[in-house]
Formats: C-alpha cells, structure tokens, sequence
C-alpha cells in the first residue's frame, strides 16, 4: 500500500558555477549558495579599511534611501533603530574615557560592546554586574561604560515609551591585559 514520498532536495551548484545561470559564479569568499533576499541592507566601505567622512556620508544616504524596507510602525516616526557600523573610533573613545576617569589601551586592544540596557537604574545596574561577571570568568578587563547621549525629539510615542538605553560596554581582552 503506499508509495514513499520522497523530498526533492535543492540541488547545489557545482563549485565554480552560479545557481540556475543567475549571479557571479563562487570566487574568493562570495559563494552563490548563501545567496538569499537581503531587502534592507546597504553596505558601503574602502576596500583597503581606509577611513572616510565620505563614506560615512554614504552610509547615511543609503540609510535615508531604505524607509521602504518595512521597518516602520503604524507611527511615521517609530522604527526599528536602525543604524549604521563604523570602525572603533580610537581617538574619540579614548577621549571619552579620559573624560570618564579610565584609560584606553592602544587599537586593537580592547573591545566595545553596544548594549542596550533597562532605563530603570536598579534593573540596569543588575545587568551590568551580570556582565561584568561574566567578563571577569573569561579573563577579561571591564574598563568601564559610557551613556550614549540620545536625540528623541523626532521618536514616536512607541519608540519613547518602549526605548532601552545605550551604553557601550569597554573591556580588554585577557591577552591585551597581560604585560
């Protein structure tokens, strides 16, 4: 009684060659099998890592280019958020940190981490210590925090009543903090 039914599995390309005809064949570290629909993403960048206003400049344009990705509310001016990534900012960072009363050690030795914590000061000093606990079991050096100042005159009554607040977390990695 019964026929199995089998699935049939999507077939992959062979290497070298795009998926049905479409696209760039498999090159360096593009491969067509991960290609999918990416709707809401713009990537803009110097090909060497060379850093640039110019760029940044760019990255906004295609930011303000993106409202039609369906990242919106019912509310014009509630969405979710979204930004831009740069490099670390060295010499602004380190100028923070001086200002916080920490030092920075050179790029490359140490992280950011971008939180986004509870505004309620005794939920957000749990979390916090929960993450500087966790810091400290991996052998890691939390230099301290730093509020991101915020603009929220344009935010919507959603955005305002549900926003977390910012606040980078800085740590150096075990290796950086050896001598």
């Amino acid at each position: 009684m019964g026929r199995s039914k089998r699935r049939k599995s999507r077939q992959q390309p062979p290497e070298g060659q795009a998926s049905s005809g479409e696209g760039p064949a498999q090159q360096g570290l593009y491969d067509p099998r991960y290609e999918h629909d990416a709707c809401g993403t713009g990537f803009v960048a110097h090909l060497k890592g060379r850093r640039s206003p110019a760029i940044v400049a760019d990255a906004l344009t295609v930011l303000e280019n993106l409202s039609h990705r369906g990242a919106r509310g019912a509310e014009p001016n509630t969405g979710d958020g979204a930004g831009i990534l740069t490099q670390l900012p060295h010499a602004f960072f380190a100028a923070e940190a001086a200002r916080l009363g920490f030092h920075l050690p050179p790029p490359g030795d140490y992280g950011v981490g971008m939180l986004f914590l509870p505004r309620d000061a005794a939920r957000r000093a749990a979390c916090e210590g929960q993450l500087a606990a966790l810091i400290a079991a991996e052998g890691h050096t939390l230099l301290g925090w730093r509020d991101v100042p915020t603009d929220n005159r344009d935010l919507g009554a959603a955005a305002l009543a549900e926003r977390a607040g910012h606040a980078p977390g800085v740590h150096r990695p075990r290796a950086a903090a050896s001598p």
